[in-house]
């Protein structure tokens, strides 16, 4: 606990490297042009800036917030301050920050809490995560890329490629921003990826193993951009390359994710009623090089096979796979339900349902003729408990 409590107050203090280069609302104030004037090589801030974004995308509200102070706490009068961006007022960076110190304290007292009652607080966790996301992306970076804007006062490096004269404003707010965009949700949508695991791991330890991760790679963005502004930029862009290559695991893995929160919170099961042929749901595994966390509905086709039909991507033309063929049985868990190939003594999750079919499992049997039901997850876990300690004879759970 000593060790996580010290990286979280090295992160908070090593933000104002990167917060130094945030933008403000007045490029005239002195937080401004004194970094102006301290910078000795063309393209600082754009360097500083890349690992500005990338380390806000790892976790939205720390560094929206932790950027928010530093400019308000290095604004020199009260006039200055009034400038600042909105990011920069006490009334939203303090309860960001507060926000943020209650995740950490909920995430080290967590392992000693059953998964049952540690559930809740990871599903408050992942919609502060996606809310503050979308702020961060629609209300932060453009006002970060705008950094790019400004060239140096000097116009040394545009002066030593023979563009002195040229005003290329406007060419830095149409190249740079949608850019700065593009590369904040790229790493946003694998670090919200770990928010999703974390939201459907049974286990704790996973659950610490994987936020230590998230804080590692934070913590190696903010502290090569330190040491060096050009280091900071390369791991960051390292980083950003990263997530382009995992973007589609990350994007359905967060649309697993947002599936899951809504169902949870609306508490959509107690009015949601299964229809045959219109079963949205996830497969959990590849299967004919679909991809695991494909979101797509179920039916059954004219030879009577199981098909799960999908549209790559949410928006691309649709495509239908067949199931492999066997007997199929719905898995009834404890926070989400599945639909299972059962194979002999080997069974296999095939399906994912989402949190609305609690409940309705005997309702998909009879839709689409499945072969039964079977308890899975905690729920199997706590019936074969119970049926030991009534002392009847049954299986231990896989």
């Amino acid at each position: 606990m000593k060790k996580r409590t010290a990286t979280l107050l090295i992160l908070l203090l090593c933000a104002s490297p990167l917060a130094a280069h945030a933008p403000t609302s007045d490029s005239s104030t002195p937080a401004r042009s004194s970094h102006s004037n301290a910078r000795a090589l063309p393209g600082h801030e754009i360097a500083q800036t890349i690992s500005l974004i990338t380390g806000v995308a790892i976790s939205p509200l720390l560094g929206v917030g932790a950027v928010g102070a530093w400019e308000y706490y290095h604004a020199g009068t009260a006039e200055e301050r009034a400038r600042l961006h909105w990011y920069a007022n006490p009334w939203f960076w303090g309860p960001a920050l507060l926000l943020v110190a209650i995740c950490f304290i909920k995430d080290t007292a967590g392992t000693a809490l059953p998964t049952a009652l540690k559930k809740p607080f990871d599903i408050a966790d992942a919609v502060e995560n996606k809310i503050s996301g979308l702020v961060a992306t629609g209300a932060f970076v453009p006002l970060a890329a705008s950094i790019f804007e400004t060239p140096p006062a000097d116009g040394a490096w545009l002066s030593s490629m023979g563009f002195a004269a040229i005003d290329a404003s406007w060419t830095y707010n149409i190249v740079a921003i949608p850019l700065a965009m593009v590369a904040f949700v790229l790493v946003f949508l694998a670090s919200n990826a770990i928010n999703v695991l974390i939201l459907l791991s049974p286990f704790t330890t996973v659950d610490l193993a994987l936020k230590t991760l998230r804080t590692a790679v934070l913590g190696s963005v903010v502290a090569t951009a330190w040491i060096n502004p050009w280091v900071g930029a390369v791991w960051a862009l390292i980083l950003i390359v990263a997530a382009y290559f995992i973007s589609g695991w990350s994007f359905r893995l967060s649309h697993t994710g947002l599936v899951f929160i809504w169902d949870f919170l609306t508490l959509r099961q107690r009015r949601f009623r299964p229809q045959a042929g219109g079963a949205r749901l996830f497969l959990s595994r590849k299967i004919e090089k679909v991809p695991a966390r494909t979101y797509g509905t179920l039916s059954r086709d004219a030879e009577g096979r199981l098909a799960f039909t999908y549209r790559p991507w949410l928006i691309l033309p649709e495509r239908t796979i067949t199931l492999p063929a066997g007997q199929y049985e719905a898995g009834r868990g404890l926070f989400y339900s599945e639909i299972l190939r059962v194979d002999g003594n080997e069974t296999r999750t095939v399906i994912l349902l989402p949190p609305r079919y609690l409940g309705h499992e005997e309702e998909l049997v009879k839709l689409y003729g499945l072969s039964g039901t079977r308890d899975v997850g905690f729920r199997a876990a706590w019936s074969w408990f119970r049926n030991t300690v009534k002392g009847r004879a049954t299986a231990a759970p896989a």
